[in-house]
């Protein structure tokens, strides 16, 4: 048995883009569901049924099959797309396996994704490109909470028909009423998550039943067997009739005499003469010529990578959007839109994190999670974070306006990422609801008085001394004696203490990491209002995470927040005790404690290190002011 030639599989490709007409386009699909519920058994049967296995590839998986298989002596075709040597010893899929097939009636690319809770994050990559999803349920099990996850995903990531393959119908001795009460409890489950066609098949994928043929072990089944289905379903790529988009990957200027802008059509059409706008900057123009691998294009569609040289000269950078004049995407720094969470570390509202959305990086914040998606009964719960593989509803701010379309109108312009500062980690995926247009009559005032000039008369620059440390470390004490030491040399200053504040702005939150972000957020946005009046700041915080350290120094200009580090150990910290807390926390009657069940994260670099264990507060002190000086603060 042999599979196709490439120059086969490149004819198939050419005689698909001349007879649009009567050849439906090449189908993205992809297999999720529970685990083991044999979605790479079944794709590896499908492709084996069409003649599309090497006979190398045969010979290498009758090998594998003895080695690891788990179906006897019989083949095992989940081997064909477990390629990790991990996926096969486990006899699970960890990665995404993408393949391309085609038959005489249409081409195909398959996605198949692990089943595993653990690697929902894979299945949601695998479903972010796809029009199709084949979701299988083991006959025997029934619909379980990973089946409702992925169900739940495919239906955020916008696919909008689902193939339910009931597989293993061989081991229920292939019985109608099982079928029919997945079938029931399936549609009763999804009936909101806005599917347009759900298509249930009874399969058994280890013996081919109902896969590419007909299966005479169910007579009582009269619909389409998959490929079948597979082969005339008209799933709608998500550019058809959408206006046209392109953002700006490149701008590509190899000499004084040309400027074009480089990136890929995501919908919609361009042709010399179209009128765009640019976006964010609203700036308008029309098309000169539009040129692609092969040269100048009399049009380019969806998909088509090209570079566009238009006939003004007007500023466009990367990350911004080349848009349909009268069709316009949305333009804002605040939006609504759906998170799945992907980190092992919690969604934290009001914690900065990286963002990636048609080319633009930038920094951005959850300011509100609206709820999160219980996944058995697309419950909405009240939730004030996310975990791994959860889902759920928030408000986003980014650092500057940018366009966007909702990402049920355009999948490719509503989606992004948001990435750990920290790690570089991606940790969530999301797709945009709508602009949020509550802030659009509210702007900057500016004063007469400007911030240099409450400087100048005070005579000295302002800047914050962020105090940080372990409870107990003696933060507090150094910061009273810095501040002494200041007022007497004339220094304006004022003091925000941690214990202070939550007798009054922030009273209203606890000690768990979300509101932790949050108490160091509204101090940071306090102490850069007060630089404003041209105060010296000390805040004593303990302020454990870097990512919030970071987050109020990228509030202020450069060179006017100076992180110092009081390093003690946490031995001396216990030792000390002072308020008795240490030993509250470690007979368990304090949750959420520094130190002891919440971690600290040592600054990397902090601008001043004080070693209590070397020196007295009072020297410790007298180290900072001197840096002040010369810092030239005064």
């Amino acid at each position: 048995m042999s599979g196709p030639s490439p120059d086969t599989d490149r004819s198939t490709k050419a005689g698909a883009a001349r007879s649009l007409t009567t050849v439906p386009p090449a189908l993205r699909f992809l297999t999720c569901g529970s685990v083991d519920d044999g979605k790479s058994t079944l794709i590896g049967r499908l492709l084996y049924e069409q003649n599309l296995i090497f006979d190398d590839q045969i010979s290498a998986l009758e090998r594998d099959s003895k080695k690891h298989g788990t179906t006897g002596d019989d083949i095992d075709y989940a081997l064909l797309l477990d390629g990790l040597e991990a996926e096969r010893e486990q006899g699970i899929t960890i990665d995404v396996a993408y393949r391309y097939f085609s038959t005489p009636k249409r081409a195909f690319i398959v996605a198949d994704t692990p089943g595993h809770e653990q690697y929902t994050r894979n299945m949601a990559t695998g479903a972010s490109n796809a029009e199709l999803a084949v979701l299988l349920v083991d006959a025997r099990k029934g619909l379980l909470t990973q089946t409702r996850r992925h169900a739940v995903v495919a239906s955020l990531l916008g696919i909008r028909h689902v193939v339910l393959a009931v597989n293993k119908m061989d081991l229920v001795a292939f019985d109608q009423s099982i079928f029919k009460s997945i079938t029931k409890n399936f549609a009763q489950f999804a009936s909101d998550l806005g599917f347009k066609e759900i298509v249930p098949i009874p399969v058994s994928a280890r013996y081919g039943d109902n896969v590419s043929s007909d299966s005479a072990n169910m007579p009582w089944y009269s619909g389409p067997h998959l490929l079948s289905c597979l082969e005339t379903v008209d799933a709608e790529t998500d550019s058809d009739g959408k206006p046209f988009r392109m953002p700006v990957q490149w701008v590509n200027r190899p000499n004084s005499e040309f400027r074009g802008f480089a990136g890929t059509l995501t919908s919609g059409s361009a042709r010399p003469g179209d009128e765009i706008v640019v976006l964010p900057s609203g700036q308008t123009s029309t098309i000169k010529t539009v040129t692609g691998s092969d040269g100048d294009l009399a049009l380019a569609g969806p998909g088509n990578s090209v570079t566009i040289v238009l006939n003004e000269e007007i500023d466009v950078a990367r990350g911004d959007m080349l848009a349909a004049l009268r069709d316009r995407p949305q333009v804002a720094d605040q939006f609504a839109a759906h998170l799945v969470w992907m980190a092992n570390e919690p969604l934290l509202p009001g914690r900065s994190y990286l963002m990636k959305i048609n080319h633009n990086w930038l920094t951005a914040t959850v300011t509100d999670l609206k709820h999160r998606i219980d996944v058995n009964t697309l419950a909405k719960l009240a939730a004030k974070t996310l975990a791994i593989n959860e889902a759920g509803v928030c408000n986003l701010s980014v650092a500057r306006s940018i366009a966007f379309d909702s990402y049920a109108c355009n999948r490719a312009t509503g989606a992004f990422i948001l990435i750990d500062r920290n790690s570089n980690e991606t940790v969530a995926a999301g797709m945009i609801d709508f602009a949020l247009r509550r802030a659009a009559n509210i702007h900057h005032h500016h004063s007469t008085v400007s911030k240099s000039a409450r400087a100048a008369l005070n005579h000295h620059r302002p800047a914050v001394l962020w105090f940080t440390g372990l409870p107990g470390s003696g933060k507090s004490t150094i910061a009273n004696l810095v501040e002494a030491g200041l007022h007497a040399r004339g220094i304006h200053t004022i003091l925000l203490d941690g214990d202070n504040l939550r007798h009054g702005l922030n009273k209203d939150l606890g000690f768990a990491e979300p509101d932790r972000v949050e108490n160091i957020r509204r101090v940071g946005e306090v102490a850069r209002l007060m630089t404003e009046a041209g105060l010296v700041v000390l805040c004593s915080f303990i302020s454990p995470f870097q990512a919030e350290r970071r987050m109020v120094r990228e509030l202020l200009p450069e060179g006017e927040f100076i992180e110092i580090f009081v390093d003690t150990p946490l031995e001396d910290c216990i030792a000390r005790d002072p308020k008795g807390l240490y030993r509250r926390a470690l007979a368990g009657e304090i949750k959420n404690f520094t130190g002891v069940t919440q971690p600290y994260e040592v600054p990397q670099d902090p601008d001043l290190h004080l070693m209590t264990v070397r020196d007295q507060p009072a020297a410790l002190a007298a180290q900072v002011i001197d840096d002040l000086a010369r810092r030239k603060i005064f």
